[in-house]
């Protein structure tokens, strides 16, 4: 066996063929059999996110190795783009780190060189990685097949990036951008309007500039508004982040409670 065919990143195969790729965010859940339910659901990616709970890195980890196991992509939101977190979680078994209020080129190149090992980046070697089934390959063989599919993953989320969304796409090393919507809006001064026609303006120069650079565009902060989100899936972008754990646990819950209450009106 080859290092390229004991590493694999199903959402890097997916975008390959323009197919589009569905999302969740892990804020909640301690478990590790979150990662065999996505699959099941039919999630291709994970992304745990680290800026927004308190889940910790080795639980991180855990989740990471689980998905790695399953055939979903583990990703990680880390809650700072530095490489003291991004090492430690790529280590423990994430394929890619999303990258949050990326505002420059600048940025997001510090983050490539965090990601990638050398001669693309400056990740430091630490070996056995689970990516690779602790398997051991020659380093040049195991480096570059790690580095083939490990995404990296920025995040616009102030007028500030939009500005700088062709130079921000045409980083190499970046492989998506993925929107969020609500702290871009809210940097606006336009907070909860996700129909605003500034949006579509967003979406419409982004996807520009990652067609232009030969990148990827995802869909966030969108999940109580999946028509939205098709709407820019028809303009281009193939990734939806449709929500997190916490979101779709409450909608269950609230739906079986409101059932039970409905009997006793029959």
């Amino acid at each position: 066996m080859r290092a390229s065919e004991a590493v694999r990143n199903v959402v890097k195969e997916k975008l390959a063929r323009d197919e589009v790729v569905a999302s969740m965010t892990i804020r909640l859940t301690r478990g590790v059999e979150i990662a065999q339910l996505a699959k099941t659901a039919g999630f291709d990616m994970i992304y745990i996110d680290m800026e927004h709970s308190t889940i910790t890195l080795d639980m991180t980890g855990q989740i990471c190795l689980a998905a790695l196991s399953v055939g979903i992509a583990p990703m990680v939101r880390v809650p700072a783009n530095t490489p003291d977190y991004i090492q430690r979680v790529l280590d423990g078994g994430a394929l890619g780190i999303v990258a949050p209020g990326i505002r420059s080129a600048e940025e997001a190149r510090e983050v490539v060189k965090a990601v990638k090992f050398a001669p693309q980046g400056e990740r430091g070697a630490g070996g056995a990685l689970p990516h690779l089934q602790y398997r051991s390959f020659p380093t040049a063989e195991a480096n570059a097949a790690v580095n083939d599919a490990t995404m990296v993953i920025v995040q616009f989320e102030s007028a500030q990036a939009l500005e700088h969304a062709d130079e921000i796409a045409a980083v190499e090393g970046v492989d998506m951008v993925l929107i969020g919507v609500n702290d871009m809006l809210a940097s606006m001064g336009l907070a909860g309007q996700h129909e605003h026609p500034k949006v579509f303006d967003a979406y419409a120069r982004t996807i520009a500039a990652c067609r232009k650079h030969g990148k990827h565009v995802g869909v966030g902060g969108l999940s109580t508004k999946p028509k939205l989100a098709a709407e820019f899936i028809a303009m281009g972008a193939r990734m939806v982040s449709t929500g997190t754990d916490i979101q779709f646990l409450l909608a269950a819950m609230t739906e079986k409670a409101k059932q039970v209450h409905d009997m006793s009106k029959a």
